[in-house]
């Protein structure tokens, strides 16, 4: 599948996801996922999974199941994804990810001038009654977390646009694209939440979501040391960039 490795030792495996490609297999997905690059890579194999209820120890039979990833990127989303080599790694890392002491750090492209600079988003988020296949910001929600922090604006044919970091602070499906919509800036191209006129617009200049995992921190389960990975923008979005124009106006600067 030509996943790009950017840090690997005895312990686990960072991969730089490219978009489009599903993390876990379902019954749904047709394509090849990572979940099955994993497993030939790392001879990850469910059948591998020791026999008997009795001879399992916690998080092993998950360890077996997912193929060692530990968390998960949406499938339009690129960027840093950890994937464990042994069952022991990979409950301390879920378990890092659970307390909410592992940074992550993404970069998105959205709609319009994100004022102010820095925020913290603090809205509740989960699945749309009137449509399952979306999550939103309700009331009876999940707490979900965000902050962001713009790096510059841009504009193109007479539209604005905003480069953010975003660290989000807990781990809800879609938490990133949602929150950026409920501020009214939706990210760019983003089919499932822009609509489809402004989804439509998008691909003349960017052809895929602009969301893209850049950093992750975490304490190594076995050193103990602080690991810190990065990951720049793939080259079809530092293209996006590189085609619109920063704002030149003084009043459009952070």
């Amino acid at each position: 599948m030509g996943i790009p490795v950017i840090y690997e030792d005895a312990s686990l495996i960072a991969i730089d996801k490219p978009a489009g490609v599903v993390v876990n297999r379902a019954e749904n997905v047709q394509q090849d996922t990572i979940q099955d690059w994993a497993e030939e890579k790392l001879k990850i194999k469910s059948e591998n999974l020791p026999a008997g209820e009795a001879g399992l120890k916690v998080g092993q039979e998950d360890f077996y199941k997912r193929a060692g990833i530990v968390h998960r990127l949406d499938k339009e989303t690129s960027g840093i994804l950890l994937i464990a080599k042994n069952p022991e790694v990979f409950l301390q890392l879920q378990l890092q990810f659970q307390n909410r002491t592992v940074t992550k750090k993404y970069q998105t492209l959205v709609h319009g001038l994100v004022k102010p600079p820095e925020g913290l988003i603090n809205v509740p988020l989960g699945r749309l009654p009137w449509d399952r296949k979306k999550f939103g910001a309700l009331v009876s929600g999940r707490p979900a977390e965000t902050s962001y922090k713009v790096i510059s604006y841009y504009q193109y044919h007479n539209q604005q646009y905003s480069f953010l970091e975003v660290t989000p602070h807990t781990g809800r499906t879609h938490q990133i694209r949602i929150h950026l919509k409920y501020l009214g800036h939706t990210v760019v191209g983003d089919m499932l939440y822009a609509g489809r006129k402004i989804y439509q617009e998008d691909l003349q200049f960017c052809s895929r979501l602009f969301l893209h995992a850049v950093y992750l921190s975490f304490q190594h389960p076995v050193t103990f040391k602080m690991i810190e990975i990065n990951c720049k923008l793939s080259i079809p979005l530092q293209s996006v960039l590189n085609n619109i124009y920063p704002s030149q106006s003084e009043l459009l600067r952070v």
